[in-house]
């Protein structure tokens, strides 16, 4: 199946014979096409290590700026790749498929073989736009600066990103008491790791002033885990539920 429109392409076939495969990626490497192949394969890599997949059904995509990803059914990342820069070849070998993709610095060679193919594609088209994120951290930040309150009533924000040895802090500032609070930021629902974090800079604030000093912790989360709860609790640290804005 191909489908033209402009300078976007793709062309598609399922359980292709060898050598029609070899030719859909051929055509698609030439034309730096997103090329991507699933089916019955063994992979071999040699570089830095060497590794060896048996036979497996596996989803390869080659990209044209010279990537390389192996994905198996499981799991978010691939099970073997290759970084941007690398060379990529389709060759026809006893009747199977075999992608090579090749890196010269360092030495690092990427030998899938595909003994069985059931779907083979390539993708032409343009993406122009970079990643725009909503709803991070700093959105979060600014919100709380601008509108303190929302933290609670009478704090003052007095510095960003300040330098303790545990690390800088999200937000520094001062309650309505005068005290010092140290805030972390974080975009999403918590657990107990970004507790022991704020405990962290607490504990270097602490020993930064003098001896009794006051430090208050605030964690700003939407949400946090009941073991995290339990443990600002026991800590004697604070959450506000607070979201990033959307837009």
């Amino acid at each position: 199946m191909t489908d033209s429109e402009g300078s976007q392409r793709t062309e598609t076939l399922q359980g292709p014979t060898p050598a029609a495969a070899c030719d859909l990626i051929a055509r698609g490497l030439d034309r730096d096409a997103i090329v991507t192949a699933y089916g019955r394969c063994t992979v071999d890599y040699d570089g830095r290590a060497s590794s060896r997949l048996e036979a497996g059904h596996r989803h390869v995509m080659l990209k044209p700026d010279g990537a390389a990803l192996v994905h198996s059914d499981e799991g978010q990342q691939p099970v073997n790749w290759q970084p941007p820069g690398c060379d990529h070849e389709v060759l026809h070998e006893d009747g199977t498929v075999v992608l090579k993709s090749v890196r010269s610095t360092p030495n690092e060679r990427l030998r899938v073989r595909f003994e069985d193919v059931l779907q083979v594609s390539a993708f032409s088209g343009s993406d122009e736009n970079d990643l725009a994120l909503v709803g991070t951290e700093e959105d979060l930040r600014q919100r709380i600066l601008e509108e303190p309150d929302l933290l609670e009533p009478g704090f003052t924000p007095l510095a960003t990103e300040r330098e303790t040895p545990a690390g800088a802090v999200d937000i520094y500032g001062e309650d309505a008491a005068d005290r010092a609070v140290v805030v972390e930021l974080k975009r999403r629902r918590v657990g107990p790791d970004a507790v022991s974090q704020l405990r962290r800079y607490v504990d270097a604030l602490e020993r930064d002033l003098h001896a009794d000093a006051a430090v208050r912790g605030v964690l700003v989360a939407p949400s946090v885990t009941d073991r995290a709860n339990g443990l600002l609790t026991e800590h004697g640290l604070e959450f506000v539920s607070l979201e990033p804005p959307a837009d």
